[in-house]
């Protein structure tokens, strides 16, 4: 399906998601060695940092949208491997170095920094949905991680609810690199419409210098 993203992006109607970009993902204390490798190696922040600038400027609303849990596991459960291996590591306190933004996609006081306590995904257990909504969003551009789990969770649920997902190849990532290219092949595709983030940018700089 053939798809014209400058009326798709247009800022009045687009968002900027940042999925789990946070210390104790994908920083330099992550936890998850391989997620942070594959960010570093594929510079998925520096082009992240590109697309949130851009959206500044044509006002975009950028979300950032993060894991957190209690020092105690309350509220959360471990009802799948991938929780229950995360309750080996330090939780990611609210409120903690671990649980920040890494410092290169620091928010503003203008974005949004929605929270979830428990799941996986974003749209199932934060108000992230009504929020867009009541900003009359239509379109939704998914950056961050992970391709595995997050990105496509996040890219299932917006279509189910009725937007339009964008996803830059060049700002998402997963692990193994041959599993990201399988699941962006035979499923993200087929549910987004995949492009870069010189296009996302580029449609959202135009937008702004017509104002």
């Amino acid at each position: 399906m053939a798809v014209d993203l400058a009326q798709v992006l247009d800022p009045a109607h687009s968002a900027l998601l940042v999925m789990e970009c946070q210390e104790g993902i994908i920083g330099k204390s992550a936890n998850l060695g391989a997620l942070a490798e594959a960010v570093n190696r594929h510079g998925i922040v520096g082009k992240i940092a590109q697309l949130i600038a851009v959206a500044r400027q044509a006002a975009v609303p950028i979300f950032y949208l993060t894991a957190s849990r209690r020092t105690d596991q309350g509220g959360s459960t471990a009802n799948c491997l991938l929780l229950a291996l995360g309750r080996k590591s330090p939780p990611l306190v609210l409120g903690s170095p671990q649980q920040a933004v890494v410092a290169e996609l620091s928010p503003q006081p203008n974005d949004y920094v929605l929270a979830r306590h428990h799941g996986l995904t974003p749209f199932h257990a934060t108000e992230l949905d009504q929020i867009l909504r009541n900003l009359g969003v239509r379109t939704v551009v998914a950056t961050g991680v992970s391709v595995n789990i997050g990105i496509t969770g996040l890219t299932l649920e917006a279509v189910n609810a009725g937007y339009q997902v964008v996803l830059p190849r060049d700002a998402v990532t997963g692990t193994p690199d041959t599993y990201v290219d399988a699941v962006f092949e035979n499923t993200l595709r087929l549910l987004a419409t995949v492009s870069d983030s010189n296009a996302v940018r580029t449609a959202w700089q135009s937008a702004a210098e017509k104002k």
